[in-house]
């Protein structure tokens, strides 16, 4: 199933292609036609495909694809950043997690609170790697979902998870002194806002350090590409 969503979300198969037949399909990645019809029953599940009697599987369109869908999102990250896709995770994300901060600030409790600064005390970790760097990052982001209290927000850290792995992929913060003291900063803003139960300041904080990282992927990947 993984190969076969990325080979459908990088674009191997277009929209709107019909899928080889099934024993083209099992030769291609050496499955059973048990575990083929179970992985394209999931990719019709995620809106990826659908099939029809006398046709065959049809990808469908994007737009029909569940871009929530945690491996969905996984298949595009591993088919290739684009600035299109960093630029829609990151609308999504100021669409959200604004907010979040804000419900975070008026309903955390205690334990949220200390937990926020304790994965800002592992942000703060001087020497330690990008994935540690993510994990903290990552971990940070989710307990401000939990603290705003809404089961929704909550649904969507996975995008956020995804949004950061895709920005720590192209440029992490760990990589240079003032990039690191600039995210660790933000972060501690927003910490602070919560902690201190401002719900505006810690929307604004929220709003910084999103941008941020979007900034700093986005000229990340102009330079590689240029």
């Amino acid at each position: 199933m993984y190969t076969l969503g990325t080979a459908i979300v990088g674009g191997t198969y277009k929209e709107g292609q019909i899928l080889p037949g099934d024993s083209d399909l099992i030769d291609q990645f050496g499955v059973s036609r048990t575990v083929l019809r179970e992985a394209l029953k999931t990719l019709s599940a995620k809106g990826l495909v659908e099939a029809r009697a006398r046709v065959g599987t049809r990808v469908l369109p994007r737009a029909r694809w569940n871009m929530f869908d945690s491996d969905v999102l996984l298949w595009h990250l591993e088919s290739g950043i684009s600035f299109d896709f960093i630029a829609s995770l990151a609308e999504i994300r100021m669409a959200v997690e604004p907010d979040a901060a804000a419900l975070a600030a008026e309903r955390r409790t205690d334990e949220q609170a200390d937990e926020l600064m304790g994965w800002l005390r592992g942000m703060e970790t001087k020497g330690q790697s990008a994935e540690d760097f993510a994990r903290n990052d990552v971990e940070f982001h989710r307990v401000v979902a939990q603290a705003s209290g809404n089961p929704f927000m909550v649904s969507l850290s996975n995008v956020v998870e995804i949004a950061l792995m895709a920005s720590f992929t192209i440029s992490s913060p760990v990589e240079g002194g003032t990039a690191f003291d600039k995210a660790v900063r933000l972060h501690r803003n927003i910490a602070e806002a919560i902690a201190a139960k401002d719900p505006e300041m810690a929307r604004v904080a929220m709003r910084q350090a999103i941008q941020s990282g979007v900034d700093r992927a986005t000229t990340a990947l102009g330079s590689a590409k240029g």
